[in-house]
């Protein structure tokens, strides 16, 4: 009925590639009618009324229908868990390997002044021995005075951002026991 034209030319070793083909119907077959869908045999219908039948469910699949609708409230709750902790877990990765680049391209004399920062930490738990406010306060002072050494353009800003921040809380602390003493105190 057609017969087929090809219009690529090559070795055999070029036949995975992609070429045209065109179809054109013979010229000494006679034009026959086109074949309908509904006569092929793939598309035939059923003559009969088919009739939907849902199967019975065995003691398996109804144990593990029980299961799921058991289970579902945790395994809900741990999808939401873990889209709240994926984006937070993937910067603490980027911050490690950043972390890790800036030690591998570390600045001359880094890690001698970052030996001498850890040292006042551990000489500050040393001399805080004894009271649990001085293990907080020690070693971090001593750390912050060693590092402040080293960088003492880095210790005045951060000196003078934590004394605004303290310079807040202890405001609102203030305005916080300030109401709590008229609210109290005022009905008596």
């Amino acid at each position: 009925m057609f017969k087929v034209i090809q219009r690529s030319v090559g070795p055999a070793s070029l036949s995975l590639l992609t070429f045209k083909v065109y179809a054109s119907p013979k010229k000494d077959s006679p034009h026959k009618a086109s074949v309908k869908v509904n006569e092929l045999s793939l598309y035939s219908v059923p003559e009969g009324q088919s009739k939907y039948v849902e199967e019975t469910r065995t003691p398996l699949e109804e144990s593990i229908s029980h299961l799921r609708r058991y289970c579902e409230p945790y395994t809900s709750w741990c999808q939401e868990v873990y889209s709240q902790t994926k984006p937070r877990m993937q910067s603490l990765v980027q911050w490690g390997l950043g972390s890790y680049e800036y030690l591998q391209n570390a600045p001359p004399g880094f890690f001698p002044r970052l030996g001498v920062i850890g040292f006042a930490g551990i000489v500050g738990l040393l001399l805080a021995r004894g009271s649990k406010i001085k293990k907080l306060v020690y070693p971090p002072g001593f750390m912050g005075l060693a590092a402040s050494l080293y960088y003492p353009q880095q210790a005045i800003v951060f000196v003078q951002v934590s004394g605004e921040k303290l310079y807040d809380w202890g405001l609102r602390g203030y305005i916080v026991v300030e109401d709590l003493w008229k609210e109290n105190f005022q009905k008596l």
